[in-house]
């Protein structure tokens, strides 16, 4: 196997098990969460991730509605 391709195996790899990992503790996957402003609410605005980490973590500790549909 080339070394180019253990890199890019390895780093798939890894990026599924922190993805894995955010879900098992509650932490929502920012990128499917942009995917879903995207398509089925166009008209909102992009958050960064400082404001969408932020927003989450208002949204499950102080009680607010954790989800928008």
């Amino acid at each position: 196997m080339r070394p180019v391709a253990v890199v890019e195996c390895a780093r798939s790899v890894w990026a599924r098990s922190v993805r894995i990992a955010r879900q098992i503790i509650g932490v929502p996957d920012y990128d499917n969460y942009l995917d879903h402003l995207r398509r089925f609410h166009p008209e909102r605005a992009l958050p960064t991730y400082a404001e969408f980490f932020d927003e989450r973590q208002q949204a499950r500790y102080k009680g607010g509605g954790g989800r928008c549909c």
